[in-house]
Formats: C-alpha cells, sequence, structure tokens
C-alpha cells in the first residue's frame, strides 16, 4: 500500500540523482533511523529502501510494528551555500519547509523534517530568521553518515533544495499520503476537517494533557520536544486554564483516565494553590497563588473559577459552591468599584498591589469568570461586577487589543445583558482582525477561540430582530471562511506521528500541539488552547450539519444564505 501511494518522483533534470528516497523508521520510543537512496527509477530506489528496512529490522532484532516514512524527492533547486544563508534571513525560524543536500550526488542529504526536528537552521531564541547551525547539523550527520561526516561549505559551494512528498504507513498498517508543498507540507492530507476528525483531534490532545498530570495532581509543564528537554518552571494560571480545557473536552469525549487526571489536577488546585485569607472588613477571600514570585494574578482567580464552575455543571455538582463565592470575592477585592478597572497583580503575603496592570488577557479572562460565576450561582453582584468591566472596557476602547477572552466575555454577557453597547463591543473585537486571522502564517490557536465566541454572538444577532441591523458591517462570508481556514491551519500545529517519529522521543509528544516557531515547544497551556478552539470547532461543525438538515427538509436551497 505503501508503494502505491507514493507520489511521482522527480521531473527536474541536474546532474543530481534522477530519483531520491527517504525512508525513515521509528519504534515510537526514539528518533526516527533514516536512510536514502538514489537510483535511476522509482522502482530500483524503493526496493533498494525495502532491503534496507528488512535489514535494519534484522540486525536490531525489531518485530514490534513501526511506524515507516517514506518520502520521495518531487523537485530540486541548486544554490550557492552563501545564497542559501542569505535566503535563511527571510524565513522565519523553524519555518524552512525544504530538505536540503549538501553535494550534488545527494550523498549527504536531509528532510525538512529531520533539519527542523534537529535545530539544524535554529540560531537560537534571540534570533527570528532561520540560521544553520553549524554544531547540530555536524552532530546529526554524524549520527547518521559516520563520525567522518564534515562538510565542507565554502560561500561557493552548491547546495540544494529539495522538496518532498510521502506516505507514512502506521503501525496499524493504514498509509496516510503526506502533502509536499505549502503550510500542510510534512504531514498527512487530510481532504476534509469534518466533526469526526476534530473528535479525534480533542481525544489525542486531551489524552497527552491527562499524562501530563502526576500522581499528585501536578502538570509535567512542557518541553522542547528536539531534544526532549523538560521545562522546569510552573505556573498556576496555567494549571488551572489547562484543567479548565481538559474538563471542555471531558464533555465533549469523556473517558474515566482523562475524568481521573481532571480530578487530580483540580484536587492539586483546590488544596495547594488556592490560598484562603480573611480581608480587613471581616469576608473570607481566596486566591490562586503562584509559587513564582508568590503573586496573585487577577487571571489566575479567573481562570480557577472558569475550571470549577465548568467542572459543577458538567459533573452536576455544587461542592464547589463556597470555595468559587471566595474565588469572585478575590476579584471583587481586585476591581474598582467605580470605574469598574481591574489591579492585575498582588503580592500574596499582605495583597498589596505588585503590578496595576501586567497583561491585557487578564481583564477579559475576569469579565468572562464574572460571567459564568453568576450563571452558575444566580448571584447578581458578579453580573453587575462584569458590567462595570465592559463598561471600562468600551469606555477605554479594549477592542483594540482582538483578545480572545474579551470575545469570551462579551458573547457570555450579551447573554444575561443584550444590549447594543456589549454587541458592538463584540463585533469591534473582530472587526479589521479578519484578514489577520485568515493569513497569520503561524498556527495561533487563540485566534480560533477569538473566531468560535465571536461566531456565537454573531449567532444570536441574527435572531434579534432589535440588534440585526448591527450585522450590516460584518462580511459574514468573509468571517467564515476566516474561522474555517484558521481550524484546518492548526493542524499544522498538531504532532501527527509522522512529524513526532523526528524529534527525540516521539511517545512524549505524539498527539500533543506545539508551536512552531518556540522550538516546536509542547506545553501545557500551548495544548490547551488548541483544545478550546477545537471544542468550539466541533460544536459549531453539528450546529451547521443540524442546520442544513433543516433547511433540507424544509426544502431550502442550499444556495440561499
Amino acid at each position: 500500500m505503501c508503494r502505491q501511494l507514493l507520489p511521482a518522483g522527480n521531473t527536474s533534470v541536474g546532474p543530481w540523482p534522477a530519483q531520491t528516497l527517504f525512508f525513515s523508521v521509528s519504534d515510537r520510543a526514539s528518533r526516527a533511523r533514516v536512510f536514502h537512496v538514489s537510483a535511476a527509477s522509482l522502482d530500483a530506489a524503493w526496493q533498494q529502501g525495502v532491503d534496507w528496512v528488512q535489514a535494519w529490522s534484522a540486525a536490531t532484532q525489531r518485530s514490534e510494528p513501526l511506524w515507516l516514512r517514506v518520502d520521495v524527492v518531487t523537485s530540486v533547486r541548486a544554490m550557492a551555500w552563501s545564497g542559501f544563508k542569505e535566503q535563511l534571513q527571510q524565513v522565519k525560524r523553524n519555518y524552512l519547509r525544504y530538505g536540503l543536500a549538501l553535494d550534488e550526488g545527494f550523498r549527504h542529504a536531509f528532510t525538512e523534517q529531520e533539519i527542523n526536528a534537529n535545530a539544524m537552521m535554529y540560531g537560537g531564541a534571540g534570533i527570528a530568521h532561520a540560521e544553520v547551525n553549524m554544531g547540530h547539523l555536524k552532530r546529526y550527520g554524524r549520527a547518521r553518515f559516520g563520525e567522518d561526516f564534515e562538510p565542507v561549505l565554502l560561500p561557493s559551494s552548491p547546495v540544494y533544495l529539495l522538496t518532498t512528498a510521502g506516505v507514512f504507513c502506521d503501525e496499524h498498517g493504514r498509509a496516510h499520503p503526506i502533502s509536499g508543498q505549502g503550510p500542510d507540507a510534512g504531514r498527512r492530507d487530510l481532504a476534509e476537517l469534518d466533526a469526526a476528525t476534530v473528535r479525534g483531534l480533542v481525544r489525542s490532545g486531551a489524552g497527552y494533557l491527562a499524562r501530563q498530570v502526576q500522581e499528585d495532581g501536578r502538570f509535567i509543564y512542557g518541553r522542547f520536544p528536539c531534544f526532549d528537554r523538560r521545562i522546569d518552571t510552573y505556573n498556576a494560571l496555567r494549571h488551572a486554564s489547562s484543567t479548565y480545557a481538559m474538563i471542555e473536552s471531558w464533555e465533549l469525549i469523556e473517558g474515566d483516565e482523562l475524568k481521573a487526571a481532571i480530578e487530580r489536577a483540580l484536587v492539586y488546585l483546590v488544596e495547594r494553590l488556592i490560598r484562603t485569607c480573611q480581608l480587613p472588613d471581616g469576608r473570607r477571600a481566596a486566591f490562586l497563588v503562584d509559587e513564582v514570585g508568590q503573586e496573585i494574578k487577577l487571571g489566575g482567580n479567573a481562570m480557577a473559577i472558569l475550571a470549577l464552575v465548568k467542572y459543577s455543571e458538567v459533573m452536576g455538582t455544587s461542592a464547589c459552591a463556597d470555595l468559587l463565592e471566595r474565588l469572585g470575592t478575590g476579584i471583587e477585592l481586585m476591581q474598582d468599584p467605580r470605574s469598574g478597572a481591574f489591579t492585575h497583580v498582588l503580592h500574596a503575603r499582605n495583597l498589596k498591589v505588585k503590578e496595576p496592570f501586567r497583561i491585557i488577557y487578564y481583564e477579559g479572562e475576569a469579565a468572562f469568570a464574572l460571567c459564568r460565576l453568576h450563571g452558575f450561582s444566580g448571584d447578581p453582584r458578579w453580573l453587575a461586577m462584569a458590567e462595570k468591566a465592559f463598561d471600562h472596557f468600551i469606555a477605554s476602547q479594549h477592542w483594540q487589543h482582538h483578545d480572545h477572552w474579551l470575545s469570551y466575555g462579551v458573547n457570555e454577557l450579551t447573554r444575561y445583558r443584550p444590549e447594543e453597547k456589549y454587541f458592538r463591543f463584540g463585533l469591534q473585537n473582530i472587526e479589521g482582525h479578519i484578514g489577520f486571522v485568515r493569513h497569520r502564517r503561524t498556527t495561533f490557536p487563540t485566534l480560533l477561540e477569538l473566531m468560535m465566541a465571536s461566531s456565537q454572538m454573531l449567532r444570536r444577532l441574527q435572531d434579534s430582530p432589535e440588534l440585526g441591523h448591527l450585522l450590516a458591517d460584518v462580511d459574514q462570508e468573509s468571517f467564515r471562511e476566516a474561522l474555517v481556514h484558521r481550524a484546518r491551519h492548526m493542524l499544522n500545529g498538531h504532532f501527527w506521528p509522522e512529524m513526532a517519529m523526528y524529534f527525540k522521543q516521539p511517545d512524549s509528544i505524539v498527539g500533543s500541539f506545539f508551536i512552531r516557531h518556540h522550538s516546536f515547544r509542547v506545553r501545557i497551556d500551548d495544548v490547551e488552547h488548541y483544545l478550546s478552539g477545537y471544542v468550539a470547532y466541533h460544536a459549531w461543525l453539528m450546529q451547521q450539519q443540524t442546520q442544513a438538515t433543516l433547511e433540507a427538509s424544509a426544502g431550502i436551497p442550499e444556495s440561499c444564505p
């Protein structure tokens, strides 16, 4: 099956080999072993590669199913080494999307995946563009070709950019064609991002997060997968927000292991990260305390509320009601009752102001949490605080930040207060930003969250005769196109096995989500944003499907808006 799905080979003519195939195999626990062969025909190259895989399996006594990937060179472009390095300055860090041969006979050649997974074009976190890292190139080259690998690359030395396409065969024997060019290069082709596929993405991403929750409930915070380097810092806010994303995911896919991980993470949240204290006026307030700097973040209390409210609703429990009241009181302490503005960071030891402002996200998180807390408890004071906050946001033109948390918040607020000023703020939050959502090259998962929350608000506006006029300035077709594009583009931030296999410890990252320009970083909050976006996108797909069914049964032509 792999051979049948292999794309046509190279059609470019030059001094390089007529046909070249790269064979990559992995036991899922260690970095893929790569071998490439060149021949006059694809059939001849294929047979050489098969012989190599069989010999390697026998020599290493591999009997278990392997991941096998085969890439064929489809085009070649020659240039001088100096020109290649110059062009890299125009390429975003970790965004080189070509393979590279260092000689015209392709004796020393690498696929794009080998280059990126071994940080061969990574100059460091302080350099935004791609840059040759000779140390990493030589290290991997010696592992691949032998200890005598010592490339001589003068400014005039010719090198060759390789475009490839291929096929991946998983451990179950299923074959997946692999895209060759563009932003989708290197991963499996998907004709459609349907509801079943989205559920699969949520299941794998939530499964990854669940595996990061240790026995005591603390997450393994993250890793840089090129060399499997763990991120040893911790962030209480992201503990809460990642738990929230797991609960959202469980509502869609369920699963005993995921539920158990959620409950361990919640125990750690409640017993280790949240502190209760008595305020000078006698009220009891609770705060999420970050161990780094012993500080209280506005967004931390907000995310703790969101996680506990979601868990309470999904599991049908009121056990957290008192704690939620205290967490809400903590946010109340951080809000100016006159202006509605928030203080962002307090010292945990004395509740004095540490930073009046740190990051815009905290404000939207707080307003959203207050709305959700009102919906859970029915207490009108939480809604009143959210209204004051949004009146402040409107006066301060916070919509200019195009923040996804503000979108979540205003969507929730307008469920209870369907006033024109709030809907208008929500529209301004996406106005002029749709093109950015459509064309942003990075996967940027919070953009899908922004669009999904906005789409819910737009749908309610469509059903409102009194406020429908607000939609006049919204190009809904462009909005929909950008939303769908963003959901598909985020597939390029998923660790499919055909990509994970090239990193140091594939089974530690497969099924997760990464941030390419941060060295393919996998951190719990990176994964959480992909999950929240895809959970909402799944609901949107199901809603679209239901609407299409209703229209079909009513005899409404598909071409009608």
